[in-house]
């Protein structure tokens, strides 16, 4: 299956059947946008829950980089909020702050969510959102979707039909591979609209051979966040040693088994989780890519 590129025919991909396709166990969002557009909201609506601060406001809702997992349809997945943009100057301010999300997705997002209200989006907003995705790397167009919010707006029409009005928008949409989608976030119990998003970015991740989006900065975070990893870990490990022994007094086989899993399950998730927010503050201090 061969790669969309702009100037070709990108209508929004069709709902698959993943019978015979693997779907990714853990999932990588980054959301992206401009203040005011739902970016929040749609994180609430993937995960299902209230999990990052939506509400009506003038300024940033989110001012820092946030990330929340979950379980969306049977699988893992981690949802990075960043901060939204508030004007369209990419300004070095932001660039800090936005860098601080690199290890939160570290080793990098299996889809870059750029998220758009249906309406007016002007040849300054397009420059920007470009902006910050190139801070992905040059094959970031392979990792992006745009995602679509106020879905409720279009009432009757289709998204197609909706884009066939807007033709700067609906040539903007189809430089990413990923397509688009659209959501109505105030319609959080549907949860149709998410199964169907994760789908399209199941086909996405299949088209790209499985990888996820990274560059040389992720490459280098990622190596220091393993690191530290091991180190908390090691520093932790008298502690859960201890654990083990009482569980081994307690339970037996299969159920001891299933015990000691998880524990080293939940050792693994609380030290990554650690690491990641340690080098989220050292991340602010490298060089701006």
């Amino acid at each position: 299956m061969s790669l969309h590129r702009p100037g070709e025919d990108h209508r929004e991909p069709a709902p698959i059947d993943n019978k015979g396709q693997e779907k990714l166990k853990d999932l990588r969002i980054v959301l992206l946008g401009k203040t005011g557009v739902g970016k929040s909201a749609a994180g609430n609506t993937i995960l299902g829950r209230e999990e990052f601060e939506s509400e009506l406001s003038p300024g940033p809702v989110t001012s820092q980089c946030e990330k929340a997992r979950g379980e969306v349809d049977g699988r893992e997945v981690a949802v990075i909020d960043t901060p939204g943009l508030v004007d369209t100057i990419f300004s070095i301010t932001y660039k800090l702050k936005f860098h601080k999300c690199i290890p939160l997705s570290s080793p990098g997002p299996h889809v870059c969510l750029l998220v758009i209200q249906l309406g007016r989006f002007t040849k300054e907003d397009q420059h920007t959102v470009r902006d910050i995705l190139d801070t992905f790397g040059a094959d970031v167009d392979k990792y992006t979707m745009v995602l679509f919010t106020h879905g409720d707006r279009l009432r009757r029409k289709t998204i197609e039909e909706f884009l066939s009005s807007y033709k700067e928008l609906a040539e903007f949409t189809n430089q990413w591979s990923g397509g688009y989608h659209a959501f109505n976030n105030e319609d959080k119990q549907n949860r149709s609209q998410v199964s169907e998003l994760l789908k399209k970015i199941d086909k996405m991740v299949a088209i790209n051979g499985g990888g996820f989006c990274t560059n040389a900065m992720y490459e280098v975070v990622e190596k220091a966040i393993e690191e530290e990893k091991r180190r908390i870990l090691k520093e932790n490990e008298k502690a859960r040693r201890q654990e083990e022994e009482e569980l081994k007094k307690s339970l037996k086989g299969e159920a001891l088994k299933k015990a000691l899993e998880e524990l080293h399950k939940e050792a693994e998730r609380k030290a990554r989780e650690k690491a990641e927010r340690d080098n989220g503050t050292a991340t602010g201090r490298c060089p701006i890519l």
